[in-house]
């Protein structure tokens, strides 16, 4: 079974000048609004892609690296997953930095960085991310 998600964006005016938002159309979970400032400077209140595929790829790794911990017999009791995503104006994002920090008894360091490792080379956002820089800081707490 495959399982299709949606969001839709209704976008009015030029690019640096306009704004939008984005509505999480499958689950109903939000509105939020973007805009070409938030994305090229930064912002507190203003949401960008690349925030949005940060929670895309934090997600989606924590998922696979909770099942891979399983599957190894070490199921975890936590895993904390953050994603930064660096958006460039001009060249477009250019990496994707995972930092996870995970409670995980019964497995020694070398052997959670490793599954950790292919968690992040495997899961499905990282694979539709293969154009870009991803990268890894895995600890055990």
């Amino acid at each position: 079974m495959s399982v299709t998600s949606e969001a839709t964006t209704a976008w009015k005016g030029t690019l640096f000048e306009g704004s939008g938002s984005v509505a999480l159309a499958s689950s109903g979970a939000g509105t939020f609004d973007v805009n070409w400032k938030a994305r090229s400077e930064g912002s507190s209140a203003v949401t960008t892609p690349e925030e949005l595929l940060a929670a895309a790829h934090s997600s989606c790794f924590s998922m696979a690296l909770s099942n891979a911990l399983t599957e190894n017999g070490t199921p975890p009791e936590s895993i904390d997953a953050t994603a930064s995503v660096t958006f460039k104006p001009g060249t477009g994002i250019t990496g994707s930095h995972l930092n996870v920090n995970a409670v995980v008894p019964g497995i020694d360091a070398a052997a959670f960085d490793a599954i950790a490792q292919d968690a992040k080379a495997n899961c499905p956002v990282s694979q539709a991310l293969a154009g870009i820089e991803i990268t890894l800081e895995a600890t055990l707490a």
